[in-house]
């Protein structure tokens, strides 16, 4: 859906470029910008390496084990459907402290697994759990104490001082993790609640059938 919405941008803007007679700007604006993004991505490719190369270190020396350990208390009262043992929960540490170093990339094959896990637990498999929406919204509005990508893309584009945003990001992204685990708690009783109703009022009709 995503490529037929992109590739109906572009063909909009070359009708419009086209009858407004300003299809030779469009034309140089579009090379342009690929140029700038290549440029952007070989600037970007080193630090991310670097804070990859990083994470790394800190999987191999250990130093994520006694994150989780850390965490531990926050993970259990986030997913307390999930057994502490299971691979999921593992997969879903590790995919925190990826996105609390900035690593977005390197988290995503983390959260993929931790998915996968989480839907061997469900019960329901055509409906996601709770584990499974919550962990959604920690992904998504993860608390990140580096903004490694952020502060490569203001190094690339020559900031004075790229790491100036880390507060601020520290106070957004807390704000956002708040707000989304106290309606994602609050939707899933409500969610929960509704299930079993549901389902009662089924398995009460086919005792009376």
């Amino acid at each position: 859906m995503l490529n037929y919405i992109w590739a109906g941008m572009i063909v909009i803007a070359f009708v419009v470029a086209f009858f407004t007679g300003r299809i030779e700007e469009t034309t140089k604006a579009a090379l342009d910008s690929a140029s700038t993004a290549v440029q952007m991505s070989i600037a970007l490719l080193g630090i991310m390496c670097l804070w990859t190369g990083i994470m790394k270190i800190c999987e191999k020396s250990g130093l994520i084990k006694v994150i989780a350990k850390v965490i531990k208390p926050l993970t259990k009262r986030l997913f307390p459907q999930v057994p502490h043992n299971s691979p999921a929960m593992g997969a879903i540490v590790m995919n925190m402290v990826a996105n609390m170093m900035g690593l977005a990339n390197a988290a995503t094959p983390l959260g993929l697994k931790a998915m996968n896990e989480l839907q061997k637990l469900n019960r329901y498999k055509d409906t996601a759990s709770n584990a499974m929406c919550m962990f959604v919204v920690v992904n998504t509005a993860s608390i990140q104490l580096i903004p490694a990508t952020v502060i490569a893309i203001r190094s690339a584009e020559s900031s004075n001082n790229p790491f100036e945003i880390i507060v601020t990001v520290w106070l957004t992204s807390l704000a956002a993790v708040f707000v989304g685990v106290t309606m994602a708690k609050i939707m899933g009783r409500n969610i929960k609640f509704g299930v079993w109703s549901v389902r009662r009022k089924k398995v009460s009709r086919k005792l009376d059938v």
